[in-house]
């Protein structure tokens, strides 16, 4: 569990780093079987949402930590960075609001970021 702890709070830390907003944890355990986590942040315009997913990557590669997948990063719209038990969506805060990621996993638990 310290490992996924040290992975969600690199991540939360390099979306702060760069202004990144809205930040949300949700905890998807129990909901499906293909990862363990979502990380989702908004920036204000595609500039910012590839500044943050280069920190993330960044701030990961210095850990070890090794990306499997990332998508969308050429139109910066909406990136996904795929570290296996946890997968972040940096959005467009307009494709965040369309997408709207946390309705359709409303089943899942929040975690709280001041906690961790």
């Amino acid at each position: 569990m310290k490992d996924i702890d040290e992975r969600i709070s690199v991540i939360v830390k390099a979306c702060d780093d760069k202004n990144g907003f809205d930040i949300k944890v949700l905890d998807l355990k129990k909901l499906t079987t293909f990862t363990d986590y979502f990380i989702i942040v908004s920036g204000n315009s595609t500039t910012q949402t590839k500044a943050i997913s280069d920190k993330i990557e960044e701030r990961m590669n210095e850990l070890g930590y090794v990306i499997s997948s990332k998508e969308g990063y050429g139109e910066g719209r909406w990136i996904l960075l795929d570290y296996g038990n946890v997968v972040v969506h940096i959005f467009h805060r307009d494709e965040r609001e369309f997408y709207n990621l946390e309705k359709l996993w409303t089943d899942s638990e929040e975690l709280i970021l001041d906690e961790m």
